[in-house]
């Protein structure tokens, strides 16, 4: 489970070896064998002895701002594996095999946004028109990313953000179209968010990316050392690259969420034309993205946990570079 802090003015400490989370209104006592991470995304404080638990037992803590972007992280100074792996993940990032492994992992994605449009058919059919057309426009750009050639990191990069940027403008046109009146959009907006579906989106993106990041981390792999994503000074880019695989998922719980319509208006607040999610969304967010994330699937061929998922490709990952050599170009 993930234990989310956020109530201004909370206090996490230990007693009796349990995680204590204090507010003005409630005390309650949280065994750490429970909790896989602990966000917190209000103003809090943390005792020294519970972010020792925590790393004693292996519990990423992550503080994240009011839009759902981590900025903080406290885990233990030792990597999940041996140095081997990320000296090779450098080399990894500059050659041919890169390139392979790039074109794959945009055309999952898109593979995944087609299957999500795909979800979205009506009883009544009234728009399948506009889902064939989508999946159609998706169709044409992975054939793109499929003939381009694998001959220039860099060429190869700028062309793939471009075909994935608009394959995704089609695919969020899709959806806000499916969706009740309220939660429509008219494209992507993040920090900040221009509408509700955003901000639950932005929010959902910034729990899956502690995740992803936690699993790669816990795996040995270098979350800083990215191929398609490798400008940001000082960013966990390669989280940026290995999250694609898992991205639909996320998309897939706030969709179902505006489809319940479930999470109201006065549950986020409006500044300036920004939105942000507030607590009792947030609640509902967290919980909706547990459960789902905890659900058994068959996924490239295993029956685990969504969670879990994440964890083999992180490991399976960290495998490939162990055996992977310079000049090897099979992708993984």
């Amino acid at each position: 489970m993930q234990l989310v802090i956020d109530t201004y003015g909370a206090s996490l400490g230990v007693k009796d070896s349990m995680f204590c989370v204090k507010t003005e209104d409630d005390s309650r006592r949280v065994s750490p064998d429970k909790v896989d991470s602990i966000l917190i995304t209000r103003s809090a404080s943390v005792s020294t002895t519970a972010i020792q638990l925590a790393i004693e037992k292996g519990i990423e803590m992550v503080f994240m701002d009011r839009g759902g972007t981590p900025y903080a992280r406290i885990w233990s100074n030792r990597f999940g594996s041996i140095t081997t792996i990320r000296r090779k993940q450098l080399e990894f990032s500059r050659s041919k095999a890169a390139m392979g492994w790039l074109k794959k992992l945009v055309i999952r994605k898109m593979d995944n946004q087609q299957a999500l449009v795909l979800s979205l058919m009506q009883p009544d059919r009234s728009t399948n028109a506009l889902i064939d057309k989508t999946v159609k426009r998706i169709e044409e750009y992975k054939k793109k990313v499929r003939n381009c050639p694998s001959t220039d990191l860099a060429g190869l990069c700028a062309s793939l953000r471009g075909w994935e940027g608009a394959a995704s403008r089609w695919y969020f046109r899709c959806i806000s179209l499916h969706l009740p009146e309220q939660y429509r959009f008219e494209g992507r907006s993040q920090r900040p968010a221009a509408d509700m579906f955003n901000a639950m989106l932005n929010y959902a993106y910034g729990i899956l990316y502690h995740r992803v990041e936690g699993a790669l981390i816990s795996a040995g792999v270098d979350p800083y050392i990215g191929v398609l994503h490798r400008d940001e000074y000082n960013r966990p880019v390669f989280t940026y690259d290995f999250i694609e695989n898992f991205r639909m998922w996320a998309d897939y719980v706030v969709v179902n969420l505006c489809m319940q319509e479930v999470v109201f208006r006065e549950f986020f607040t409006a500044e300036k034309g920004a939105y942000f999610l507030d607590t009792p969304g947030k609640r509902i967010l967290v919980h909706a993205f547990n459960d789902y994330f905890s659900e058994v699937v068959r996924f490239h061929g295993k029956e685990r946990s969504r969670n879990t998922h994440i964890d083999i490709a992180a490991q399976e990952f960290a495998r490939y570079m162990l055996k992977w050599k310079h000049g090897d170009q099979e992708s993984f």
